[in-house]
């Protein structure tokens, strides 16, 4: 793929408007690698031609195509680990006595191949088997993505070999997948039943997703201007119910809003609780 300055200033505009990711300036090699074989596939020859076409009146599906390939990043279950355990061994507890005989909410955003809504889930049957008859209302878990391929690939909550051994303990390989076949495994259907995907872009509103106990947002900020974060950490502040909790990435930190997020320590990692 070749490319001026002029070409790659042209595609990082469009890459931040249409989802809010800022690509350094430095970044040219992942844009090749992330659309060369794309490119290949299209015919496209230059950076600044496939700028054209995906500004163009019939831009719809490679436009899809080409926000998948710079957007979709390979992921882990249960990621980082900490998250889950504070999940299991403190927040669910404290959110069911927030809102007794009330179904818990818990919202899962760009939730990429599925590993964390369902490593969510595992981790609700996890808590359901050791705290019988406490969450009677159930839990529904929200996990949306802008990539229309990724949402479909969730749905089917089917994965091979190599994504299985990328964080997933044997023990749970065999209690909540079915084999599919040499190297694939299926999540069994009482996990994927509390999981519903949707399509969204985090630039957009979040007012059709309702009320929430609890949410995700894990290892997606860092792709963001600074008022671009802010913003979307404002409308997840007004997408959480008073006193639900926030997980951010390992790496993120929620500097500011000290009006709308209290900082808790839970040795080891932090989460933030909506005042």
């Amino acid at each position: 793929m070749t490319s001026t300055n002029l070409e790659f200033e042209l595609f990082r505009d469009f890459l931040e408007k249409t989802c809010g990711i800022v690509l350094g300036a430095n970044k040219q090699y992942l844009v090749a690698s992330r659309l060369n074989k794309l490119m290949e596939q299209q015919g496209i020859k230059t950076l600044g031609e496939l700028v054209q076409k995906i500004q163009g009146p019939s831009r719809g599906q490679l436009r899809e195509l080409v926000v998948d390939a710079m957007t979709t990043n390979e992921t882990l279950w249960f990621r980082d680990t900490y998250p889950f355990e504070v999940l299991k061994n403190r927040v669910l507890a404290e959110s069911i006595k927030a809102s007794p005989g009330q179904r818990l909410r818990i919202w899962s955003a760009a939730c990429s191949s599925g590993q964390e809504p369902y490593s969510l889930s595992m981790t609700i049957d996890e808590f359901e088997k050791t705290n019988l008859g406490q969450l009677k209302a159930g839990v529904q878990i929200v996990a949306t993505d802008l990539s229309g391929s990724m949402l479909n690939a969730c749905r089917a909550g089917e994965y091979d070999s190599l994504a299985i051994g990328r964080g997933l303990s044997q023990e749970r390989l065999q209690r909540y997948f079915d084999a599919k076949g040499p190297g694939r495994w299926a999540v069994k259907p009482a996990i994927k039943s509390r999981v519903e995907f949707r399509a969204l872009n985090l630039l957009d509103s979040y007012a059709s997703l309702g009320k929430f106990d609890l949410i995700f947002c894990r290892n997606v900020l860092i792709y963001f201007s600074a008022e671009i974060k802010r913003d979307i950490l404002l409308r997840m502040h007004a997408a959480l119910k008073p006193g639900g909790y926030l997980f951010l990435g390992a790496s993120e930190a929620l500097n500011g809003l000290p009006d709308h997020y209290q900082m808790v320590q839970c040795n080891p990692g932090i989460i933030y609780k909506a005042k």
